[in-house]
């Protein structure tokens, strides 16, 4: 019997890098919040007033982008693509 130098299972890494690739083609990278504003009721920088906000910038491996905050809310976390207009 002669020995095996080769196995599939040797390849078994590339299948998560493959799923990283494909996910980074699909969403982009990730950027983090950097600063934010929000509807200004009078109440200041109080935190148990909830606040509505508007705008909200986000810096990352792309640069930083400012978007319109949905339903009011900022994520702490956004993906973009390179050279996306968002």
């Amino acid at each position: 019997m002669t020995p095996r130098f080769f196995k599939l299972s040797y390849l078994a890494w590339t299948v998560p890098l493959l799923a990283l690739w494909l996910v980074y083609l699909a969403i982009g990278l990730p950027h983090a919040i950097w600063s934010y504003s929000w509807i200004d009721n009078g109440h200041g920088i109080n935190l148990s007033v909830p606040r509505v906000y508007t705008r909200c910038s986000y810096i990352g491996p792309y640069g930083e982008f400012d978007v319109a905050a949905v339903r009011g809310n900022c994520g702490w976390v956004r993906f973009f693509k390179k050279g996306s207009p968002q």
